[in-house]
């Protein structure tokens, strides 16, 4: 297996080890997240793609999707929002967008607002600097899947400070996971 696999497996055996903690009955009950009407595997508009002046890739208005999840396991105090680019970089991976905080009485963000400035959620830090920024592919490359992965937890809204990386945040929740959900949308130029 090269780097490139050994990441996605890894980032595949977290999620279904966090799927597995939901304590639900079956698939009615788990902890699920949706895009607007986008069934998971689905094409974003050209309108999503980021907005980043230093990246001539970034033609977009960095527009989201409305995100919506249900089935929270009964603990959870506020979730996270992480969304990867793992094709990105080369295979080295870009993380897209960053949020924590949201709390568990939300159950839903609704268009745009994940790129829009911060108000129900706390800000992290992604690959380029800030909270959220759309996809930004290379032109002509085969379409990249953007993951957006939704942690539930037990840790107060305001408990994590702003501007955390992904992989700090990942180690601030370490113990405070109580579930995750994932949805995987497609872009390219």
């Amino acid at each position: 297996m090269n780097g490139k696999t050994l990441a996605l497996a890894a980032c595949c055996g977290l999620l279904a080890a966090c799927a597995m903690m939901t304590g639900t009955d079956g698939p009615e009950n788990a902890f699920r997240i949706s895009a607007g009407g986008m069934s998971d595997n689905a094409k974003m508009t050209p309108k999503m793609a980021g907005n980043f002046k230093k990246n001539p890739n970034c033609t977009g208005e960095n527009f989201t999707p409305a995100l919506q999840w249900s089935n929270a396991p009964a603990k959870t105090r506020s979730y996270a929002l992480i969304v990867d680019d793992q094709a990105g970089r080369n295979g080295l991976g870009v993380s897209h967008g960053v949020v924590y905080g949201i709390p568990a009485s939300i159950t839903s963000l609704s268009e745009g607002e994940l790129g829009a400035a911060p108000k129900r959620f706390v800000g992290g830090t992604n690959t380029l600097g800030s909270h959220y920024v759309g996809p930004c592919p290379p032109r002509g490359l085969s379409p990249h899947h953007y993951v957006f992965t939704l942690i539930a937890t037990d840790l107060e809204p305001g408990a994590l400070r702003a501007g955390l990386k992904r992989d700090e945040l990942l180690q601030s929740l370490s113990g405070h996971a109580l579930a995750a959900a994932s949805l995987a949308l497609r872009f390219n130029q």
